[in-house]
């Protein structure tokens, strides 16, 4: 029903370059349109909010259980997309190492299907990878890339690899000048 929604307003959308040329819209396409707005900022708080809820509940899951029930793995694809797959692989190849130091700041370095190194950011909710800056960035077509996923994924099921690092070499880290040494 939603995505049915967002079609019939979308159809509306060709009137916008009548009003950019200068012709008269009624107002009833001003109000369609500010509900498009409010509807989009509604769902992408809405599914980030499912997201984060669904990270919670595979955390209590496996910390219990030792595995991903079904229901839990197509929630994650549903909710994700397909980097969903492409992250749990990442974690099952354990290619996540969370980066420490004595000043408490944290990153993630996640070693991608390419041999690429990415440090991710949590909590920003950043990844310097193409997919990020393309699919959640500039077409916001995703909530977030794999490697990020597979960051929050090995947190939630305690998979993550540690690594204590001094200041100066998180400083290097943060700054993309190095990455830890694993």
């Amino acid at each position: 029903m939603l995505h049915v929604t967002f079609f019939i307003y979308s159809a509306d959308i060709p009137s916008f370059d009548a009003f950019r040329r200068g012709h008269r819209i009624v107002s009833k396409f001003f109000f369609q349109i500010q509900c498009l707005d409010v509807f989009r900022y509604i769902m992408d708080s809405s599914l980030r909010s499912v997201a984060e809820q669904l990270l919670k509940d595979l955390q209590r899951t496996y910390s219990e259980t030792n595995q991903i029930p079904d229901d839990l793995l197509i929630a994650l694809r549903f909710v994700f997309g397909p980097c969903a797959l492409q992250a749990l692989d990442l974690v099952d190849q354990r290619s996540v190492t969370c980066v420490s130091s004595p000043s408490s700041r944290k990153a993630f370095q996640v070693l991608g299907g390419s041999g690429h190194m990415y440090t991710c950011f949590t909590s920003c909710h950043y990844c310097p990878c193409p997919a990020f800056s393309f699919s959640v960035l500039r077409r916001n077509e995703s909530l977030t890339c794999k490697h990020l996923l597979a960051a929050c994924l090995s947190q939630a099921m305690g998979l993550c690899q540690q690594e204590q690092v001094s200041d100066q070499q998180m400083t290097h880290i943060l700054s993309g000048q190095t990455e830890a040494s694993t």
